[in-house]
């Protein structure tokens, strides 16, 4: 699922506290606003460790119409992705326990 993906940015939530897979709650939030400025936060919902990013396409490595497509490509491959997301999910919570 990640082979179509295009790296923009990254960024790492530390101080975790050590725990069994699956135990640590993270909520990651994606926003996209009108001018196509990504905002990414993720927090620790158990310690309240918070780190956050903003990409925006000042590299002009994508032109609105490149954007614009990919948008449109990732809605219509929307419920594909869920349907291999939960069959990920479901495999591995059977290989934890």
């Amino acid at each position: 699922m990640t082979k179509d993906n295009n790296l923009l940015g990254k960024f790492e939530l530390t101080g975790i506290p050590c725990a069994p897979r699956g135990v640590p709650q993270i909520e990651v939030t994606f926003d996209i606003d009108a001018n196509g400025i990504l905002n990414v936060s993720a927090v620790d919902k158990s310690t309240g460790k918070e780190n956050k990013i903003t990409i925006t396409n000042d590299k002009g490595c994508l032109s609105k119409e490149d954007i614009k497509c990919m948008v449109q490509e990732a809605e219509k491959y929307k419920a594909e992705d869920e349907k291999k997301w939960d069959k990920a999910s479901h495999s591995n919570l059977m290989h934890s326990t």
